[in-house]
């Protein structure tokens, strides 16, 4: 285990140092922390004395922060509530059995992973789940992920890929925009606003090319940051939207958005199960890839 170095602060000393911040004063901070004075007191000389610097200026009584202290006490707020952060994370999780975590693409992850998880979890019960939504590569270096639900183009190096499902996307518009049954030519489109997709703008020109048809030189409608922007855009009315099959299926279910073209644009893109290769085996880690792939064979 790696020793703390010799001038890093002990939490207690950058809770003394923040609350005498706020307060002005050792003896309030000594009863909002329920410590003694003197606790407080020493916690605060210790750390001055570490660092040789003064963190505070005493004025009438009143704790005035100086230049240093005001440096120092920004970071610490930072810190502290990055370890409070943790803490309950840690408490989310109760006692015993694995933690998975995983950094899943939001559309996917609200639409396609998470209905589907309880039955993950009912034959794992002693399993919790950790889910981050990203749409930027996971360097599993340097974060906490054991593995991430993404399309295979952003898999770094070093990484296995497991290839899960096919993206085909498909047209489709809300019935107040476009009326329940209509089927729209492709020039048609001209007429209506087409939803944007920032992170993806080429999908519109795709879907022209792959129709044999000129894509329009200006397409026009609302530009969103990811498919679940895009769903709540296109049920709103806001424009025409193109969607992946398997993000659409609960919209087109509840008739909340339906098809107005027959194409399916089938995308280069597919989605994987991405695992650092450099890492420990997890038993818990290889039953949940094994669940998704058996899931994906009935999808």
């Amino acid at each position: 285990m790696a020793n703390r170095s010799n001038h890093t602060p002990t939490i207690q000393e950058l809770r003394a140092l923040v609350y005498c911040s706020d307060l002005g004063s050792v003896s309030q901070a000594a009863d909002t922390l329920n410590l003694t004075q003197s606790a407080v007191s020493r916690s605060i000389r210790t750390l001055e004395d570490r660092l040789g610097v003064l963190l505070f200026h005493r004025v009438r009584k009143r704790l005035i922060l100086s230049d240093a202290g005001r440096a120092l006490v920004h970071d610490a707020r930072d810190i502290l509530a990055v370890l409070e952060r943790s803490a309950k994370m840690a408490m989310a999780f109760g006692k015993g059995g694995d933690v998975l975590r995983l950094a899943v693409l939001p559309t996917f992850a609200a639409t396609w992973l998470i209905p589907r998880l309880p039955s993950f979890l009912d034959a794992h019960p002693d399993v919790s789940i950790d889910l981050a939504s990203t749409l930027h590569p996971i360097d599993f270096t340097d974060s906490p992920f054991d593995g991430a639900i993404q399309r295979a183009a952003l898999a770094r190096k070093d990484t296995d890929v497991a290839h899960l499902l096919d993206e085909q996307l498909i047209m489709v518009a809300a019935p107040r925009l476009v009326a329940g049954g209509t089927i729209l030519s492709t020039a048609d489109l001209a007429t209506y606003p087409l939803i944007q997709l920032a992170t993806r703008p080429e999908l519109w020109n795709d879907w022209f090319i792959g129709a044999d048809a000129t894509p329009i030189e200006r397409t026009q409608g609302p530009r969103v940051q990811h498919f679940d922007m895009v769903i709540s855009a296109a049920q709103a009315g806001l424009g025409i939207a193109l969607l992946p099959t398997i993000f659409a299926e609960q919209a087109l279910a509840n008739g909340t958005l339906h098809k107005v073209h027959p194409r399916i644009l089938q995308s280069n893109a597919y989605y994987a199960l991405i695992r650092p290769k450099a890492r420990a085996q997890s038993a818990t880690m290889d039953a949940f890839a094994t669940w998704l792939q058996a899931l994906v064979q009935t999808t």
